[in-house]
């Protein structure tokens, strides 16, 4: 899997959590909740994300919305 992957995090493209200019952290084994299926190697960072939105794609879209139209308060 970690070869197919090309050694970097199936979502971002990095090689993993950066821990500071010399350290990175590895990647992790992401599954789906409910079946346990392995899904594929993620950074820390994304595979949090997914947890977080609770592996909602819908949630995931509007985010993706929200970023795309979001502008900065003055």
């Amino acid at each position: 899997m970690l070869e197919r992957q090309n050694h970097v995090c199936a979502i971002c493209h990095e090689i993993g959590f950066k821990m500071n200019d010399h350290v990175y952290d590895t990647l992790c084994v992401d599954h789906c909740h409910e079946t346990g299926i392995v899904r594929g190697l993620l950074c820390n960072n994304c595979n949090r994300a997914l947890g977080l939105m609770k592996d909602d794609i819908n949630r995931l879209k509007n985010a993706i919305s929200y970023l795309e139209g979001a502008t900065t308060i003055p």
